[in-house]
């Protein structure tokens, strides 16, 4: 098979003869200590083949680094795949300088060559080349959502949905939302995606040369205010039969207190308001804790 020798000789080679039926990044950087996610996105056809992340420079000489038959194999690495969305991911955790290198996202055939697409991590010791704060947002249907990503490399500035295309002029259409690229700032390009739809979640990446950052995108639906109003209302609605009952008592002792003012004379009338008093207190404890029921 021409693209297996190929790729024998060098991964760079490899994409120049064989089918892209894997689409992932090309080459991501992570600071060292962190963690990185990587989605590779496959055809249909394969949803219910095995998936793996095989890590070496060439294809002939790369082992097993997780398999989604086994995904708790590693603690390094990490693997989980989205049959609805066609794609896996793949988390290679505190990276290590001895983590740079070559990775390749794979399917298993069992009767044929695995498919597989390369891609190269590099693990940096400060800052990173390209990179975001979250790799994880989450945004609202009809709302709005910025992405900042930061850079020290130099090319050309782009906003891209994994498999499919790529905004790279300061505004456009992506996955039926309207994205703004803002990128006079230095070392940082901002992009904003406005009018979010629930079809618009997915895995996007940061383009500065030749370096891409995935970033996933989660778009739910707005929490509705209305429980909360519903729990206000029934929470005053407590308050004001409590201040009631309060009142109530209050009135009750009060009248206790003059009648017993009038029945009984001065010499024991400090004994009365002091039990009048207790009888207030008592009845506005039992108000207070019902009230912290």
């Amino acid at each position: 098979e021409v693209p297996y020798m190929i790729s024998l000789l060098h991964p760079s080679l490899a994409p120049l003869f064989t089918c892209h039926c894997i689409t992932t990044v090309s080459k991501v950087t992570v600071k060292k200590g962190d963690s990185i996610t990587v989605p590779c996105l496959y055809d249909s056809k394969y949803i219910n083949n095995v998936k793996y992340l095989c890590k070496g420079y060439s294809w002939s000489s790369c082992s097993y680094a997780v398999r989604t038959d086994q995904p708790h194999s590693s603690r390094k690495f990490s693997i989980s795949d989205d049959k609805i969305k066609r794609i896996f991911t793949v988390t290679i955790k505190d990276a290590r300088d001895k983590d740079t290198g070559y990775y390749w996202c794979a399917v298993e055939i069992n009767d044929g060559s695995d498919i597989r697409e390369y891609f190269h991590l590099s693990v940096n010791r400060g800052t990173p080349s390209l990179y975001v704060a979250h790799q994880q947002n989450t945004g609202f249907n009809g709302g709005r959502i910025t992405i900042s990503c930061h850079y020290s490399n130099s090319g050309d500035v782009k906003w891209c949905r994994l498999g499919t295309s790529c905004v790279i002029v300061s505004s456009g259409n992506l996955a039926r939302t309207t994205v703004t690229i803002d990128s006079r700032a230095h070392s940082v390009f901002t992009v904003t995606m406005s009018n979010l739809r629930t079809e618009s979640s997915g895995w996007y990446l940061c383009v500065k040369g030749d370096l891409q950052m995935p970033v996933h995108l989660t778009v739910t639906e707005k929490p509705s205010t209305s429980k909360y109003n519903d729990i206000k209302v029934v929470c005053n609605k407590c308050i004001s039969h409590i201040c009631s009952d309060l009142l109530f008592v209050i009135v009750t002792v009060a009248i206790f207190i003059w009648f017993m003012m009038k029945k009984h004379s001065k010499s024991e009338l400090n004994i009365v308001e002091a039990e009048a008093l207790s009888v207030l207190c008592t009845e506005s404890n039992k108000v207070f804790l019902l009230s912290h029921i």
